[in-house]
């Protein structure tokens, strides 16, 4: 089992999603960098559970998503890069963090759409759109525009719920696109409930 770089942050991950980062600290620029010299560079993104990932003492999540680098700009010290999520992983055993973070993983079997989840995943859809800009903290449009492909649309609205970092941990650990699909409809509408209180 090969150990693979690994970039936790403080928001997880999804599948067929992209994912922008501000690329800064010396390890992290260094991991890049070697990434650049690889036919296909990738990396593993995992969610810190629990403290801060600067300084170490974190707690990481033991799911993740691959993160396939598409593109990388240089600016003054620091690197704007895109990558988009790929297939899940599990974590099995971290390594030295120097010179960055690594990890052996093992991939988690993909998910298979069933056309007759199409409404479910419509009615996915019209209760994210709706509740979207009503969220206190949206981090997408209402007005995204969704893959053509069933299973990449079902993880991007996973992405696109407004919820907290915890259920949407709980997303991504999904084993069917039905529990997923049906999770983003049942935390999306307490979500709504709990702002409605507030």
């Amino acid at each position: 089992m090969t150990a693979i770089p690994m970039f936790p942050l403080g928001s997880v991950h999804f599948p067929y999603t992209p994912l922008a980062l501000r690329v800064f600290e010396p390890r992290y620029l260094t991991m890049i960098g070697r990434l650049l010299d690889e036919d296909d560079p990738q990396f593993g993104v995992v969610l810190i559970e629990r403290g801060h990932e600067v300084g170490g003492g974190d707690r990481r999540s033991t799911v993740g998503t691959m993160a396939r680098l598409v593109s990388v700009t240089a600016g003054a010290e620091v690197l704007q890069t895109v990558s988009v999520g790929a297939g899940r992983f599990t974590v099995e055993q971290w390594e030295d963090d120097e010179p960055y973070p690594r990890a052996e993983v093992t991939p988690l079997p993909g998910l298979v759409w069933n056309d007759a989840l199409t409404p479910l995943r419509t009615e996915a859809e019209a209760i994210v759109r709706r509740t979207i800009p009503r969220a206190p903290e949206a981090r997408w449009d209402a007005d995204t525009e969704l893959s053509d492909d069933p299973l990449a649309a079902a993880w991007q609205l996973a992405a696109m719920a407004p919820l907290g970092e915890y259920d949407r941990y709980a997303l991504l650990r999904s084993t069917s696109v039905a529990a997923l699909l049906r999770d983003v409809i049942d935390l999306t509408l307490e979500a709504e409930i709990l702002w409605s209180a507030e």
